[in-house]
């Protein structure tokens, strides 16, 4: 008798964006004269279209695959050596931080490595995450089995739910000293979906409260590229955080790979985790034998095209499409705020985050402003109990759909 993975029949309900998704395909099928005017702003995803260098880097790695002489077989499955190395320099040695080519991990993106790094550690591990929180990372841990049951009204047995509410700043705080220490936490900056950005002072705190309970950090820098500020652009620059951290970075949101998919993990050689026994072991080499067991790695021509992006081409065309979607996010948070929405986040990440008018619910907003104004939103309930009340609106979409979705809420809300 096959037996089923349980766990997953836990999962409470469908994910957030495919429930989106079917929200919108009802109306635009029940309304068809509005189909063409729906303006999507909900789920992250890239509109521009990819930088140059990459381009031309991905048809040169293609053409050489033509050729009997240039031709590439199966790659390494941690990422070629040239590639690991363009992007250690790059991201991190370049600005000072110590990270070894061997410590990038290439993969088809960062929210798999969200889900797949949980492999190498063991059952019963406390998971930590903030509330509200990008749901990928509790329906990871709901499949591995780190979870109770679904609780009524969101969420799920076993999970220290951080919150992050207008109190705090959206910015989680590290736990009280009398509560047991969660083992793995999720923290996210800039942060989906709440747009704001962890400060260096409240990061250390949590690398110094991972050190002092031996727990892991499990860093998500996805958007690192929209922080402009002076706030920490990866965790490894805070003092220690190599012994207690892992790092997830993309070129989804940077370099618009997001239908090319590439990314990479930064597993330090210092970070360790603990048998049952309280035996040390160190996660690098497990992560390597992870790769190397079950995957041959990211195809030869999506790792060229993320090589070119540390180019001085690629550089100055990731600073442009960066430059497109903050601006983006700046008509949108003005927007918001000119139409009376208390608004967070749109400075240093892509997401602007708002509180809900008076009398209507996170998703009963989002079905009000598809219904009335065409524009399709993200419920802050979808991403957790402290979710209810917001919703968030992304800025990646062209210039003329944000201008117009700006004109149409206001028009809305003035109504």
């Amino acid at each position: 008798m096959a037996l089923v993975n349980e766990h997953y029949l836990k999962l409470a309900a469908g994910y957030l964006f495919p429930e989106i998704a079917r929200r919108v395909a009802e109306f635009t099928a029940s309304h068809p004269e509005h189909a063409r005017e729906v303006i999507r702003c909900g789920i992250g995803d890239v509109t521009e279209p990819l930088p140059p260098s990459a381009v031309r880097a991905m048809q040169q790695a293609t053409a050489e695959l033509a050729d009997r002489a240039t031709f590439k077989g199966y790659g390494p499955g941690t990422g070629y050596e040239s590639v690991r190395a363009a992007i250690a320099e790059g991201d991190f040695r370049s600005r000072g931080i110590a990270v070894a080519d061997d410590e990038i991990f290439l993969s088809d993106g960062s929210k798999g490595d969200c889900g797949n790094i949980l492999e190498i550690l063991g059952t019963g591990n406390r998971i930590a995450v903030s509330d509200p929180v990008y749901p990928a990372y509790v329906d990871a841990n709901v499949m591995f089995g780190n979870t109770g049951a679904a609780l009524a009204g969101g969420g799920y047995e076993g999970i220290l739910y951080l919150p992050a509410t207008e109190a705090n700043g959206f910015l989680v705080d590290v736990p009280d000293a009398s509560a047991a220490a969660p083992d793995i936490i999720y923290l996210c900056s800039p942060n989906n979906p709440t747009g704001t950005v962890m400060d260096r002072t409240r990061a250390t705190r949590w690398v110094e409260y991972a050190r002092a309970h031996r727990s892991i950090i499990f860093w998500d820098a996805a958007y690192e590229a929209y922080n402009r500020g002076d706030a920490p652009k990866s965790i490894f620059e805070i003092a220690g955080a190599r012994e207690c951290a892992v790092e997830f970075r993309s070129f989804s949101k940077s370099g618009g790979f997001t239908g090319v998919r590439c990314g990479y993990t930064v597993v330090p050689k210092e970070l360790k985790a603990y048998t049952r026994a309280g035996d040390a072991v160190a996660l690098h080499p497990l992560w390597t034998r992870r790769w190397n067991t079950r995957s041959n790695g990211v195809s030869y021509a999506v790792q060229r095209g993320a090589e070119a992006l540390y180019t001085v081409d690629g550089r100055r065309e990731v600073a442009a499409l960066v430059d497109h979607y903050m601006e983006n996010a700046r008509i949108l948070r003005e927007g918001c705020a000119a139409a009376g929405l208390r608004t967070w986040g749109g400075e240093h990440a892509p997401y602007v985050w708002c509180r809900v008018p008076d009398g209507l619910d996170s998703w009963g907003f989002f079905d009000h402003l598809l219904r009335q104004a065409r524009v399709v939103t993200t419920p802050g309930a979808g991403f957790g109990r402290c979710g209810e009340g917001y919703f968030r609106i992304s800025a990646f979409n062209s210039r003329a759909n944000v201008e117009e979705v700006v004109r149409r809420m206001r028009a809305l809300l003035a109504r």
